[in-house]
């Protein structure tokens, strides 16, 4: 695909006090406007309104806001809005949901027009999981691997690969047994950026929150360590 994705693995405004981000702040800076077209898609949250003004909160006064809702738990907005926005920031969730109900109304296609026109798009959590072949979810309940994506980003994410406990074990086991292919393991306040669907870099906002490469050798999964760059340093 082309075009520039950042896939967070936890941090932005969903897990700050204040709303304030780092990686947030650089996600505007790589859209080049003053005051950008930034959307909202809560799909994955089934259009949660606490979330949705925690958004609307963290980008005021410096983003024209939006949000996209499928559910039409407010104002239906037509998919087609994608194409309009300089930034399209998808919230976290049910991956296996969200990729349902996009598929259902056609959001993917509309997505990638709007990345090949310019449109950054980003995501957290499930909104990582969604750009890969596949992902480590709670979709279901408990940790499951997920051999679903879109496929825009080659192989395997995992969000929160420290912040929650059982992430780091689960994803070795289902690499090393080939449940899912190498995977890029990201933890909370990281995330990786993307252009064409080639590997940029990995920045963090906060130190002490690493970013990994987990690959299959053998019958097992070996973890290498990418380094990342501290945002505003």
């Amino acid at each position: 695909m082309k075009g520039t994705i950042v896939t967070l693995g936890g941090g932005g405004f969903s897990m700050s006090d204040d709303g304030s981000s780092a990686i947030d702040d650089h996600l505007l800076q790589l859209t080049g406007a003053d005051m950008p077209k930034v959307c909202f898609v809560p799909t994955a949250s089934g259009d949660d309104a606490g979330y949705i003004e925690r958004f609307e909160h963290a980008f005021a006064g410096r983003a024209q806001t939006s949000v996209l809702s499928l559910f039409a738990k407010t104002e239906h907005v037509d998919p087609r809005h994608v194409l309009d926005q300089h930034l399209v920031y998808v919230g976290g969730g049910s991956t296996a949901n969200l990729l349902a109900v996009w598929r259902l109304h056609d959001l993917p296609r509309h997505l990638l027009a709007a990345a090949e026109n310019g449109t950054v798009l980003a995501g957290i959590s499930a909104g990582m999981n969604c750009w890969f072949e596949a992902s480590s979810t709670d979709s279901f309940g408990a940790l499951a691997p997920l051999r679903d994506g879109l496929g825009w980003l080659p192989g395997g994410a995992c969000p929160h690969y420290l912040g929650e406990s059982e992430r780091r074990a689960s994803l070795l086991t289902w690499v090393g047994a080939g449940e899912l292919p190498d995977t890029y393991a990201v933890d909370d306040h990281s995330a990786l950026v993307w252009r064409d669907g080639e590997f940029v870099e990995a920045i963090t906002e906060s130190p002490g929150h690493p970013v990994y490469r987990v690959v299959r050798q053998g019958a097992s999964a070996h973890e290498t360590e990418i380094s990342t760059r501290l945002l505003g340093t």
